[in-house]
């Protein structure tokens, strides 16, 4: 018991010692990673449209003109576009991407 009562310190003491490492930031200009959901005040205001509620989640969501079942993603000038509601997502290199 005493081995590991010291292993678990000296475990805890050498993290507690390591400095963190920086954390990789997203490329310049790629906006911050949204998984499965944008609120629709994070939408720009000319596809803030045809909004709704979610009846599994309860969210807000919004389709502008993505049809029955979609939700509008937006990732950046260059990406947006429709996915099936909870399946969009921003990927770290901007872009937006539907999970199947």
């Amino acid at each position: 018991m005493k081995t590991f009562a010291l292993a678990l310190l000296t475990c805890v003491a050498w993290v507690s010692v390591c400095p963190a490492e920086q954390t990789i930031g997203s490329p310049a200009g790629a906006p911050v990673i949204q998984v499965d959901w944008q609120d629709p005040s994070s939408l720009p205001r000319r596809f803030r449209n045809h909004c709704a509620y979610d009846s599994f989640s309860g969210r807000l969501y919004c389709a502008d003109h993505c049809g029955l079942g979609y939700q509008f993603y937006y990732c950046s000038r260059e990406s947006f576009g429709c996915c099936r509601i909870e399946f969009g997502y921003c990927g770290w290199d901007g872009l937006l991407r539907c999970r199947p």
